[in-house]
């Protein structure tokens, strides 16, 4: 009968002793990178643009509606302050113009001018935001 060595069990035995421990990843030299900080500071970050789907699109060149500077410097206040309340789907009111936002993702979904509002109901938004 030979004798065979004694083996531990890695999980079971204390630190240090034994296989040698994995050292945490580094963090990326701009501090974005995949860490929990580079993560969250990514997701807090409003200063992600505003994009426009291909639907509101259309409706912004069909409606004649104009997005100079200042009224996307309002829709964005709008997103963001949306956002901040945690809102998911926002109705973002400018003047007369309505603008349904997917907060999550600052993407328009459609835009509606003062003249196409009358009678109109809007589904699907959980704020609203007048600004």
């Amino acid at each position: 009968m030979s004798a065979e060595p004694v083996r531990l069990n890695p999980a079971l035995a204390p630190p240090g002793v034994g296989a040698p421990r994995p050292t945490p990843a580094a963090p990326a030299a701009d501090g974005a990178g995949t860490s929990f900080e580079g993560v969250l500071r990514a997701k807090l970050d409003q200063s992600a643009p505003i994009h426009f789907s291909g639907h509101a699109l259309e409706r912004l060149k069909r409606r004649g509606i104009d997005m100079g500077e200042a009224t996307m410097g309002r829709l964005e206040e709008g997103v963001n302050r949306a956002s901040a309340k945690g809102a998911r789907e926002a109705l973002v009111l400018i003047d007369s113009t309505a603008f349904v936002v997917s907060v999550r993702n600052r993407t328009v979904i459609t835009a509606v001018g003062a003249d196409q509002m009358r009678d109109r109901v809007f589904t699907n938004i959980d704020s609203a935001v007048i600004n």
